[in-house]
C-alpha cells in the first residue's frame, strides 16, 4: 500500500515507530489484531473490553516471564565467559591475579606506574570474547583520560601494575567489569571483556 499524503505518512510513521519498539522488546503470543483493536478503542474513545485488574494481571505475567527469559540468557553468557577464560587461563603468556583478572603482556614500557588516586592517558581497544568491537580510542584516533579510580575495577587494578609505554591485554571476567546490568546496548549483563590497553603517560 502506498499512502500519498503528509497526514498518511506520518500516521503510518508513528505506526512504524510503535512497530519498532515491539520488535526490539517482543514477547511470546503477542497479538498484533489485538494490539490494533485496543489502539482503535483508545482513539474513538470506546470502553476498554479488558478489565483493568485484567490488565495488571496480563502484565504481571509477561513482565515475570520476560524477566526470566533474561535471567536465562544471562546465564548462558556468564557460562560462555567462564569457560572462555578458563581456556584463556592456559596459555602461557596469561597471567592470572587473584581477583581473576587475565592480562597478556604485549609490549613492556620503562616509565612511571600510576597509583589509584593518579589520572591516565590511555590508548584501547575493547572487544566481547566474540570479537565484537564496542569501544575503541584508536579507531576514534583520540587517546582517552581516565582517573585510576574511576574506572572498571579490571581496568583499575591492571593499570596500577603497568608503566607508561606498556601495552596489555586484559581478558576481565564480568564481576570486574559491568557485572550483572551491562552497559548500554552492545555490553550486555555477565559480559567478559576484552581489552588491548596502552598506557601512555601518568598525568
Amino acid at each position: 500500500m502506498s499512502y500519498k499524503l503528509p497526514e498518511q505518512q506520518a500516521s503510518y510513521g508513528i505506526g512504524r515507530n510503535f512497530g519498532d519498539q515491539l520488535a526490539a522488546n517482543p514477547f511470546n503470543g503477542l497479538d498484533i489484531q489485538a494490539l490494533v483493536q485496543g489502539v482503535q478503542d483508545s482513539y474513538a474513545g470506546v470502553e476498554s473490553v479488558v478489565s483493568q485488574e485484567d490488565l495488571e494481571v496480563a502484565f504481571r505475567m509477561i513482565n515475570e516471564q520476560m524477566q526470566a527469559k533474561q535471567a536465562e540468557q544471562a546465564k548462558e553468557l556468564s557460562g560462555e565467559g567462564q569457560k572462555f577464560l578458563e581456556e584463556n587461563a592456559k596459555r602461557e603468556e596469561v597471567t592470572v591475579t587473584a581477583s581473576g583478572l587475565q592480562y597478556e603482556v604485549l609490549q613492556t614500557g620503562e616509565g612511571a606506574t600510576p597509583t589509584a588516586s593518579d589520572t591516565v592517558s590511555t590508548h584501547y581497544h575493547g572487544t566481547l570474547i566474540n570479537g565484537e568491537v564496542f569501544d575503541s580510542s584508536y579507531e576514534r584516533g583520540q587517546p582517552a583520560e581516565f582517573p585510576v579510580g574511576g574506572v572498571i575495577t579490571g581496568w583499575t587494578e591492571a593499570l596500577q601494575l603497568m608503566t607508561e609505554g606498556s601495552k596489555w591485554r586484559l581478558y576481565i571476567p564480568y564481576n570486574l567489569a559491568y557485572g550483572e546490568q551491562g552497559a548500554g546496548g552492545k555490553i550486555g549483563p555477565f559480559s567478559t571483556l576484552i581489552f588491548d590497553i596502552e598506557l601512555l603517560k601518568v598525568l
